[in-house]
């Protein structure tokens, strides 16, 4: 007997240990035990600052994420504190180590617009600093293409109750209503990212091809589970901690804070299911993009391309400039760039083989290529994502 397909719902009140708080203190942790540091968890750091201690109770600094009432004693008692709450009220009072969200919206932006899409939107939170930096970005890269980005904001906090559940439900779907399909989107959380799925199916919309999805900060478990899995950027929190840390050692070495925070750029976008398309209208270059994104770690070229999807180079030439604006080379270029990218953010292994497996051959093309289109070596570039191995 054929089984009744099952509709189950998870009610579970999840405590999430977001990276943004546990990878955050793993990366404090690790500085703390390179130094010898002796490591206080106290959520309530202001108040432990208000009562008055011995000297051997007393915090040489702190890594926070900041309120006012933290950065207020602090200054009193000349405790020095690095925030790492991009969002924090006190984030201009205090010296801060956050991510590059300038450079988060520039990776989706071009993730979105590499797949084809011609119509934007962003779901994201008002009261997140890091998505208003994050949509400005996406915003401005898509309008330099020639594109529109309809923008639109969600509850920081879904699940906080029953009323703001059905708000986020209600404004995301009133923002869908405005939504051209096929449609490039960016939202800042994961939760909001399934709310986004689960409104789609019940419109008939199909994820990827109609909505291509970005979601969220790379929480793997909500990323990867239930199907479709969602692209998402990895920003690599240990790195902010650690830096955090590094700079909190330096202020209580008696140097002066920097006038700006320090802000570290993504590892990069983790690509799942639901960019895992191409949007554009025409087959055969449709059948081409595939085929790039599948060969382009082997030595291929326009004419293996052309060959693959059954059609003569130069019509294929033609057919990607009228199409995407860019020859076939060139995309196969971009995507063989892309994957260096993610291979030199993400992994330890040796330029040599990222070069010779992403189809650059050798480390001195791979040398050339990156440096001419990303505008810094390949080292460099990984060494500005990687944490770095400790001093």
């Amino acid at each position: 007997m054929e089984r009744k397909s099952c509709r189950v719902a998870l009610m579970l009140d999840l405590q999430w240990p977001y990276k943004r708080h546990s990878e955050i203190f793993a990366g404090v942790q690790r500085y703390a035990e390179e130094q010898g540091w002796t490591s206080l968890i106290d959520e309530f750091a202001y108040d432990t600052l208000r009562r008055k201690r011995g000297a051997s109770e007393r915090y040489d600094g702190i890594v926070a994420r900041a309120n006012p009432a933290l950065a207020r004693r602090a200054a009193e008692l000349g405790v020095p504190v690095v925030n790492v709450w991009p969002s924090s009220p006190a984030r201009h009072l205090l010296p801060g180590v956050f991510p590059d969200s300038i450079e988060t919206g520039r990776l989706v932006a071009e993730h979105l617009l590499a797949r084809g899409f011609r119509t934007f939107a962003t779901l994201t939170s008002s009261e997140n600093a890091d998505n208003a930096s994050e949509v400005v970005e996406f915003a401005r890269l898509v309008g330099e293409a020639g594109f529109a980005c309809a923008s639109a904001h969600v509850p920081q906090t879904p699940s906080r109750d029953v009323t703001t559940w059905r708000k986020t439900e209600r404004l995301i779907a009133r923002a869908m209503d405005a939504w051209t399909t096929p449609i490039g989107v960016y939202v800042g959380q994961e939760v909001c990212g399934r709310l986004v799925v689960q409104l789609c199916h019940r419109r008939g919309w199909r994820i990827p091809e109609d909505v291509a999805l970005v979601a969220g900060k790379n929480e793997v478990t909500l990323c990867e589970q239930p199907r479709p899995s969602l692209t998402s950027i990895e920003i690599g929190y240990d790195r902010i901690g650690y830096a955090a840390a590094e700079l909190l050692d330096r202020l209580m070495g008696g140097q002066p804070p920097p006038a700006d925070p320090i802000r570290l750029p993504p590892h990069g976008l983790v690509v799942r299911e639901s960019t895992d398309f191409f949007a554009v209208e025409d087959e055969l270059v449709a059948a081409a993009l595939a085929y790039i994104a599948a060969h382009s770690h082997r030595h291929i070229g326009p004419d293996d391309v052309a060959r693959a999807v059954g059609a003569e180079t130069r019509t294929l030439q033609n057919y990607f400039r009228k199409t995407i604006q860019r020859p076939v080379a060139t995309e196969i270029r971009r995507v063989r760039i892309e994957r260096a990218k993610r291979e030199l953010a993400q992994s330890e292994r040796s330029l040599v083989a990222i070069a010779r497996d992403v189809g650059f051959g050798t480390i001195q093309r791979l040398y050339e290529v990156f440096r001419r289109e990303v505008g810094v070596a390949p080292g460099e570039y990984r060494l500005q994502r990687q944490l770095r191995s400790g001093k």
